[in-house]
């Protein structure tokens, strides 16, 4: 029991009543010195403080949104390269690019819808955004990029993430690399800081990002917002043809474009050359 409260409970007694029968009953007496009635003020006050916290809207709660939802209030669109008839490159085990960009994106979208961001993806399924009336394919292909890039546009994105599959000749090339076209401030920020993370993680290629060729419609077309594309490895390389096509492998892969965008979101900015001159150009399936 508390120093300063205290109980007195008297003896038992017994009344007689008017009836003979006895009743049993016991008196309490509560009592209470001044360092009882410190003690009883102290309880208050740090119960009124409990409720007050309780109603009032703390500082602390938005803090904790903030560091939690780290890209809340922001909007990314994530472009899956080739689509629909336009399978881009195929490795020789019969890997498709189209499929492999399509899991990717899915999987980065997901982290950055768990960041907060609010995410939209140029297609969810085996599709391209030319019209079904569009026959030709170069002309297909055209109309393709050219929505792709109004699409960026028509959903008002603070940045722009397209990602594909690289495939030459030679199979010696491996290896992911980031490129960017300068069109806007951002854009070569926002390649390198991705290509770190990728070289970081990956741990395939020790390329910095670089600067594209004017053939790479879709980073051309998007001038207003940072945009870079992601080849994320060469189909025609058997051994990095075979990490592509694992689930695994994706997953390591959308993890490090997404600290990319963390990082680049944050306000971070890279150091030293961004661009390589001894990089291969991205691969003609990235291009128009």
């Amino acid at each position: 029991m508390y120093a300063g409260w205290g109980v007195f409970l008297t003896k038992k007694v017994a009344e007689d009543n008017r009836h003979g029968l006895y009743r049993s009953r016991r008196r309490v007496v509560v009592w209470m010195n001044p360092r009882g009635w410190t003690r009883l003020g102290i309880i208050a006050g740090m119960l009124a403080l409990l409720a007050w916290m309780l109603t009032e809207q703390m500082p602390a709660a938005r803090t904790w949104s903030d560091w939690s939802m780290p890209l809340s209030g922001r909007t990314i669109v994530l472009d899956a390269g080739h689509g629909g008839p336009d399978g881009g490159a195929v490795s020789k085990s019969g890997l498709v690019e189209k499929d492999l960009n399509l899991a990717i994106v899915l999987q980065l979208r997901d982290y950055l819808q768990q960041s907060g961001a609010l995410v939209y993806v140029t297609r969810e399924g085996d599709t391209d955004l030319a019209s079904p009336d569009t026959k030709a394919y170069r002309k297909r292909k055209s109309e393709d990029l050219a929505k792709r890039a109004k699409f960026v546009q028509e959903h008002q994105a603070d940045l722009m993430i397209s990602i594909h599959m690289n495939s030459i000749p030679s199979p010696k090339w491996s290896g992911a690399q980031t490129f960017y076209y300068p069109n806007h401030e951002g854009n070569a920020a926002l390649a390198a800081l991705i290509q770190d993370e990728i070289r970081v993680n990956l741990q395939n290629t020790e390329r910095v990002a670089a600067k594209a060729p004017n053939t790479v419609y879709l980073l051309q077309a998007v001038d207003t917002v940072p945009s870079a594309l992601v080849e994320v490895g060469f189909l025609s390389h058997p051994g990095e043809a075979a990490r592509l096509g694992d689930a695994g492998y994706q997953k390591q892969v959308a993890a490090a474009v997404y600290q990319g965008i963390l990082r680049y979101s944050s306000g971070e900015r890279p150091s030293g050359s961004s661009s390589s001159p001894s990089s291969p150009l991205p691969s003609p399936a990235a291009r128009p």
